[in-house]
């Protein structure tokens, strides 16, 4: 069968993304850049989550969680994400595949801080790179507009650690959090392990090069 050009030019684009992430020493991708192969939706919203040009993405009219098939405890995860105006959505760490994954798992921030939508309505818990509602991070790290924002989330016991475009904004022992009420509202702090989720909140947003090394 012969290939548009597009279709040539999107295979070899795919290709040098593999061929990246696997030359990265110690790391393994979890989106191999062309399928959803190893991921799985839940209550997913209109056309749920697409591939395109070596991206994950959630379109505005989509959405839902999409979790990785496997559960990981303890690792270090790197991606890169962007968004546009208002834009909203969530990895989740450590998640259940049912049931709110900022709660009965952890949901690092991604948001477009900078937004009017957004002035003057959110804690500090809600800032890109939190734990979301738990733990705040520095903001005024995004890139906005469609520019491309790099992430590295460690999760190695109690410790959980983002830095976003070379910056540490959050860094948590989680072993902190003793009140009951805050334990009893995010139970997943304590939870050791589970899946890694792109939690979509109906607005566009990227994802790709997602690779992790466990630890």
């Amino acid at each position: 069968m012969k290939l548009s050009r597009r279709a040539l030019f999107g295979s070899a684009a795919s290709a040098v993304l593999m061929r990246a992430q696997q030359a990265e020493p110690g790391f393994a991708p979890i989106f191999d850049g062309r399928t959803l192969n190893g991921w799985k939706l839940v209550r997913g919203r209109g056309p749920g989550y697409v591939v395109e040009n070596g991206a994950i993405v959630c379109p505005a009219d989509g959405g839902g969680n999409l979790f990785t098939e496997r559960e990981y405890a303890n690792f270090v995860l790197r991606l890169e994400w962007r968004l546009w105006e208002g834009g909203n959505n969530g990895i989740g760490i450590r998640a259940p595949l049912e049931g709110d994954a900022a709660y009965l798992g952890m949901e690092i921030q991604v948001l477009d801080d900078e937004s009017p939508k957004y002035k003057g309505r959110l804690k500090p818990t809600q800032y890109t790179g939190s734990i979301y509602d738990v733990f705040p991070a520095r903001s005024g790290f995004v890139k906005r507009d469609g520019a491309w924002n790099t992430y590295e989330i460690t999760a190695d016991g109690p410790r959980v650690k983002v830095v976003l475009n070379g910056e540490t904004v959050m860094d948590a022992n989680l072993e902190s959090v003793t009140d009951e009420a805050m334990l009893k509202k995010h139970p997943g702090l304590r939870r050791p392990s589970g899946h890694i989720g792109l939690l979509g909140h109906g607005t566009r947003v990227e994802f790709r090069n997602i690779r992790i090394r466990e630890l």
